[in-house]
């Protein structure tokens, strides 16, 4: 689950998560030889769940934006006392995986996406650990809840919470290679500062070797940035 196999796993790791759900495998993708897929990477559901996000009630990655009383500074702790946490061999086993399988999102998205809810205890997830800090801290109407990273992402771009720069509190997401394309989206964590130097300081979830972690990213990997609407 080393980063540097991420280039050789990524093509495997475009079976549609759906599939991987209805047959109830480890939706982390297993890559060619039996080994789980690497952290970092997110797995696409099938073409025709990929549809664009809902601001509506239980619609793409939760409810409509509503105000709330959540600074990014709250987040920001909220996600870094998480560091540390891992998952287990067969790449579940968090609380944030548990939290999603056992909500009424996850039951949601599931349907959506097709599959058994329970699968999503040892699917990527990074965007569930977004979501989780959300539900947690109590911002989640301005975080949004998924599993999947391109619905999350179109949520934010379809609330017009969607953009190209850099804040403290910020849902960062990634392509690894490099393009400004949703559809083409990998990864996702929280952007703790922009370092002025093409670089960014993150936090993220199922990252490195499945854990949660304080990253250095380059800006040149980021799609874009969700923009939760946080209290001053």
């Amino acid at each position: 689950m080393f980063e540097h196999r991420l280039t050789h796993a990524r093509t495997a790791l475009r079976a549609t998560l759906g599939a991987a759900l209805a047959a109830g495998a480890v939706a982390g993708g297993i890559a060619a030889g039996g080994t789980a897929a690497h952290a970092d990477t997110d797995v696409r559901p099938p073409a025709h769940a990929a549809h664009v996000a809902q601001t509506g009630a239980n619609g793409e990655a939760g409810e409509r934006t509503q105000a709330v009383q959540v600074t990014a500074d709250q987040v920001l702790a909220a996600a870094r006392a998480q560091i540390g946490t891992t998952e287990n061999a067969a790449g579940g086993g968090t609380k944030f995986q548990d939290w999603y399988a056992t909500s009424q999102r996850g039951a949601e998205t599931a349907a959506r996406d097709g599959g058994n809810i329970t699968s999503y205890k040892n699917a990527p997830w990074c965007s569930m650990f977004v979501s989780w800090v959300g539900e947690h801290t109590g911002a989640r109407t301005q975080i949004g809840w998924d599993a999947y990273t391109v619905s999350h992402a179109k949520w934010f771009e379809d609330n017009h919470r969607w953009g190209t720069e850099a804040k403290p509190g910020a849902v960062v997401f990634f392509d690894w290679n490099g393009s400004k394309s949703l559809s083409a989206i990998d990864h996702v964590g929280f952007v703790v500062k922009d370092n002025g130097d093409g670089s960014l300081t993150t936090i993220e979830g199922n990252t490195g070797n499945g854990k949660v972690e304080q990253r250095t990213r380059p800006t040149s990997q980021v799609v874009g940035y969700g923009y939760p609407a946080y209290a001053s």
